[in-house]
């Protein structure tokens, strides 16, 4: 009896093998440009392997998302009851989001460039997840306003901001030179919270668009350069 549990572990570590190097795979041709030859060559599963775990190479690109997704909530929902405000929960959001995919940038690749390539029902699943993510998200960006330590932004624009923050550091971070998760993390929130919080004077309110007497100033100045 002591063995079965073990047995069953088994095809669940052979298919995050296949799943990791399926996000590879992907990352380096692009997923209409892979196939399922290329990730057998490189998991070393034959063939017949793989279609022993998987039916077509859609849902591969639908496990590794939908695997991703439900892990990153699921961490997430377990660490926000220790929050003591609106704002540690914003902070652990942000952690908790960029410590998983600095461990995972691969599947990071893969959420952010194949996003419109699922199809059907795996598509429906994987927005379903998404979507409950978001609304976490926003739900704490309205307790911070409810607690006014926000500007009464649009809260799906400032929550969107966040993830498009957070979703491209694979583009540029290098752990060699780089912070950590947890170091990044408070700079990315604490950039985050210093545009959307109250107290920083009258910024959120003045308008963006330069003056005219600005751009004058401004074509003085390049005409002295």
């Amino acid at each position: 009896m002591r063995k079965a549990p073990i047995r069953q572990r088994e095809p669940q570590e052979k298919l995050q093998v296949i799943l990791r190097h399926a996000a590879q795979i992907f990352c380096e041709k692009g997923y209409e440009g892979a196939s399922i030859r290329d990730i057998s060559r490189s998991s070393g599963v034959s063939l017949a392997g793989l279609y022993y775990y998987i039916k077509s190479k859609q849902e591969l690109l639908y496990l590794i998302q939908i695997h991703t997704f439900k892990t990153i909530v699921s961490r997430l929902e377990q660490q926000l009851p220790r929050a003591s405000g609106p704002v540690e929960k914003l902070r652990i959001l942000v952690h908790n989001h960029l410590d998983y995919f600095l461990q995972h940038p691969l599947e990071m690749k893969v959420l952010a460039h194949e996003d419109e390539a699922l199809e059907g029902v795996f598509r429906k699943e994987v927005l379903e997840v998404k979507r409950r993510y978001v609304k976490i998200a926003l739900g704490i960006f309205e307790e911070m306003r409810r607690a006014g330590v926000a500007r009464q932004l649009n809260p799906r624009v400032a929550v969107l901001t966040l993830f498009g923050m957070m979703n491209w550091t694979y583009t540029w971070h290098r752990p060699e030179m780089d912070p950590r998760a947890d170091v990044l993390a408070e700079t990315i929130a604490g950039m985050f919270l210093h545009g959307v919080m109250n107290g920083h004077g009258s910024a959120g309110t003045r308008s963006l668009r330069p003056t005219a007497q600005t751009l004058r100033n401004r074509r003085v100045r390049a005409d002295n350069l």
